[in-house]
């Protein structure tokens, strides 16, 4: 069984990716690693070249300036991360680049990789997903968190990135996956108020097609306010991976939410409190087929 880390990143160092940690999280499960760096603005490729020498392949990319709506580049640069990887690997683990998996879960994904290697029905495995917001002390608990995503597929080129790479589909429909029992935890939300306003804006270009000139206004003129910008938060009570301890021990802002409060509409409350009572999140959406 031979095993394929891949992702793609830009501007790594400028909008404060864990890069580093989320690719060495999952190296030892990888038996080399591919990932498409864009043309950047810092020393992204520097850094990605840093990382276990020998094991990681990467190829150059220039984001297509024309996929300016709905996040599309993404899903683009995911490909091409994807498409370089050569026959021979089995399965193709995707971690994008503010995610994490714990090094408890090591074991774990290792056997059900094992496990459904000659299910050939089996196209991905299905994660579970911790969102972290503020700080690396509370965790995302509504519905606008996503629980479970596909992080590994099948070398199979007729699969493709979804919408703006959030999940994968084989010729427009859903894979057919099973469930691991490990979860990704994605630090995405967890920047220095200022870079998250940054980081905001940067998106925002790829999501709404505004220029970098209004991306340049906008971050001089705002800093991203914790506080007021969550549904329901809970305070994380576990361990986070090895990997992202430096970085955690360099924390150098800090929120203190009122977790007793929930800001959202009235519908959402109401099936916010289902969810609690009963453990069933109703009308959730899913981008996969559990076999």
């Amino acid at each position: 069984m031979k095993i394929a880390g891949f992702t793609f990143i830009r501007n790594a160092v400028k909008l404060d990716f864990p890069v580093r940690e989320a690719i060495t999280s999952v190296l030892p499960l990888c038996d080399r690693f591919f990932i498409a760096v864009g043309q950047s603005e810092d020393e992204t490729l520097a850094l990605i070249r840093s990382i276990a020498p020998g094991k990681i392949q990467i190829t150059e990319t220039v984001w297509d300036s024309g996929l300016l709506s709905g996040g599309a580049v993404y899903a683009a640069e995911t490909d091409k991360a994807f498409d370089s990887i050569p026959p021979g690997y089995d399965w193709c683990f995707y971690i994008q680049c503010d995610e994490v998996l714990h090094e408890k879960y090591l074991p774990v994904v290792r056997k059900s990789l094992e496990e459904n290697l000659n299910r050939k029905e089996v196209e991905g495995l299905l994660f579970g997903f911790r969102h972290f917001y503020g700080t690396f002390d509370y965790t995302g608990d509504s519905r606008k968190w996503y629980r479970n995503e596909i992080r590994v597929i099948r070398n199979d080129k007729t699969i493709r990135s979804y919408r703006d790479a959030q999940g994968f589909r084989k010729n427009g429909r859903k894979l057919k996956v099973v469930p691991v029992a490990a979860e990704i935890y994605h630090y995405g939300w967890v920047r220095h108020p200022r870079i998250m306003q940054e980081k905001i804006h940067a998106v925002r270009k790829y999501y709404q097609g505004i220029s970098e000139e209004e991306v340049g206004k906008k971050v001089a003129a705002e800093i991203f306010d914790y506080s007021g910008r969550y549904d329901a938060l809970a305070r994380f009570e576990g361990t986070h991976p090895a990997v992202m301890q430096d970085r955690i021990s360099k924390l150098n802002w800090s929120i203190t939410p009122d977790l007793r409060r929930t800001h959202m509409k009235p519908k959402y409350k109401i099936l916010y409190r289902i969810e609690k009572w009963f453990g069933v999140r109703m009308f959730e959406y899913r981008n996969y087929i559990v076999v």
